[in-house]
């Protein structure tokens, strides 16, 4: 059987080995990853498809290498300046404590060991945030992708493919060159080439013709010379269309995200809406030029934040989820028309609400939410044991089964459980399938 041999002709990073960066991140991903979460935490939504500088304990860089056993082999030894044992004497091991040592008190001198600090590029830090969301491939990459360019007309050039050559810009500069240098025309050398052929039709030519047929002959040989220097088109006449990549004109989007911050909803679950938020917000950054994001949170009573309070922020209260589409709807009137805007809505809660509020949700998605919204998204974030216990998807909290019962009627309405991160992906499933056969 014929060896195979694997060539990787992927260009290096400037000034960094390619190989040896893989192999370090594999080695250290388990760190790597921990500081990728911890950062995911701290970081703003916005900076999502951006590179990050991280530090993981520098002993995780740690190169394997073999040591000698201490306590194997023989080995010889010379200790200089010994005045009080000889060869074959044996050493008494000192008193426990016998020694200046002082355990782990700390230190006032010494250098410790720092944290190694690196940064981590788009592409490997959107590939570890992707891990535990469990993405197909195909819309990792889909994710991954820069925004999409088209190749328009920018003026001309001077270099370029013939394909590409502008005619009517390379005529006039030829015709101005040649006027400039006083070219001969075709037109001027005819009128002469057809005088001297009449003179030399005279059978017996007066001294004057013979006169004439010199200084004609003289003056075809001038301007012969002349058009030769002269060309009628010269390389530095010629121009070519130029075009340069343009970014793909798209209308602008606003993603409005709304989330309940009662007691209830605790570290783990805003954790998890936000790793929820920004795969929806680097969907809608894929798509459009700009993109707006709204954060609404909401317990009893709802308010527009920023995303700093939205996450971090602690309030106490009881659950009103109306109360934060009615605000939603009050900023989208303010700020963001619907014809000149796509309109995309995130929602995070435990599920619980005031009874009777969950019908005003589904009264006032059906008439004035949804008739304006590209999409949006319901999930519901559940203790894992808890998600084992509403297996079956109609049976929950009063809002789940009340989204239950409008979902049908609206297919860009999503809703989904979650309790880890792997489990984000069913509701983008949707997002990306062009149509239901493929969502299926």
């Amino acid at each position: 059987m014929t060896p195979s041999h694997f060539i990787d002709r992927r260009k290096n990073p400037k000034g960094k080995s390619l190989g040896n960066r893989q192999r370090f991140l594999k080695r250290a991903r388990a760190q790597i990853k921990d500081a990728v979460n911890k950062s995911l935490r701290d970081r703003s939504m916005k900076e999502i498809d951006k590179g990050e500088k991280i530090s993981i304990p520098s002993k995780s860089t740690a190169e394997p290498r073999f040591r000698l056993n201490p306590e194997k082999g023989e080995r010889e030894v010379v200790h200089p300046g010994n005045k009080e044992f000889g060869q074959g004497d044996r050493i008494k091991k000192p008193p426990k404590g016998g020694g200046k040592g002082k355990g782990k008190e700390a230190s006032d001198s010494g250098d410790g060991e720092d944290n190694f600090q690196f940064t981590l590029t788009q592409d490997e830090f959107l590939d570890i945030f992707f891990e535990d969301l469990e993405l197909p491939n195909l819309v990792k990459r889909s994710l991954k992708e820069i925004k999409s360019t088209a190749w328009k007309r920018a003026g001309v050039t001077v270099s370029g493919s013939p394909t590409n050559m502008n005619l009517i810009r390379t005529m006039r500069n030829a015709h101005g060159r040649r006027l400039a240098l006083r070219r001969p025309s075709t037109r001027e050398m005819n009128e002469l080439k057809e005088r001297l052929f009449a003179l030399e039709r005279i059978a017996q030519p007066g001294a004057e013709q013979i006169a004439e047929i010199k200084d004609i002959i003289a003056k075809l040989e001038e301007m012969d010379a002349r058009r030769r220097w002269a060309p009628f088109i010269d390389p530095l006449d010629v121009r070519y269309n130029a075009f340069e990549p343009t970014p793909v004109e798209t209308t602008a989007a606003v993603m409005f995200c709304l989330m309940d911050v009662s007691g209830s909803m605790g570290e783990r679950e805003k954790d998890l809406a936000k790793r929820f938020y920004m795969l929806l917000y680097l969907f809608l950054k894929r798509r459009y030029e700009k993109v707006d994001v709204v954060f609404i949170r909401h317990t009893h009573h709802a308010e527009e934040v920023d995303e700093e309070t939205f996450f971090y922020s602690r309030q106490s209260g009881g659950t009103v989820v109306s109360t934060a589409l009615d605000k939603m709807l009050e900023v989208q009137k303010d700020r963001y028309s619907a014809s000149d805007w796509n309109i995309y809505v995130a929602q995070a809660s435990d599920g619980f609400t005031q009874s009777g509020d969950a019908k005003r949700c589904v009264e006032m998605l059906n008439e004035s939410v949804m008739p304006i919204s590209q999409y949006y998204a319901y999930i519901e974030i559940l203790d894992e044991r808890e998600l084992e216990v509403f297996s079956d998807a109609d049976s929950g909290a009063e809002l789940w089964r009340a989204y239950r019962t409008f979902a049908p009627a609206w297919p860009n309405f999503a809703q989904t459980r979650i309790a880890t991160p792997s489990d984000i992906f069913p509701v983008f499933r949707e997002l990306f399938a062009k149509d239901k056969r493929q969502a299926a």
